[in-house]
């Protein structure tokens, strides 16, 4: 082989890696945002079963349960999320693409129409929950 040969064959070589790791970098975030979107429906769905099994009507506040109210308190201690959800809620972790959690009343059943919670990666990164999942 000529040296020309060996520096076309390097650099092919070098263009294939470059486009495997962008490639892998956008399966990366995509996984990301899809397993922040499962926790957010699975936190929606415990939320709107606890709410059911119990009786409660949107806006209001449960009754005191181990010395809360906070409604993903009662989730994790009656076993309706598991505790690395349980964590990724309460802010100890983050969310698999490192955002963070967010809900605008812990302690308050949402509307139907309206998400318990949110990821602070909602806008940037479009970790959303798709618009016509209706809650």
């Amino acid at each position: 082989m000529t040296l020309l040969e060996l520096t076309v064959v390097i650099a092919a070589l070098l263009a294939l890696v470059t486009v495997t790791m962008f490639g892998a970098r956008g399966w990366r975030r995509a996984s990301d945002r899809a397993a922040c979107v499962i926790n957010m429906r699975n936190v929606q769905a415990s939320v709107r079963a606890y709410q059911n099994m119990y009786g409660y009507s949107d806006g209001t506040i449960p009754y005191a349960d181990h010395g809360t109210q906070s409604i993903v308190d009662h989730l994790y201690s009656k076993g309706y999320i598991q505790e690395p959800l349980y964590e990724m809620v309460k802010g100890v972790r983050t969310c698999p693409g490192g955002g963070e959690y967010l809900i605008k009343h812990e302690e308050v059943f949402p509307p139907s129409n309206e998400l318990y919670l949110t990821c602070s990666f909602e806008a940037t990164q479009r970790h959303e929950m798709p618009a016509d999942w209706n809650w």
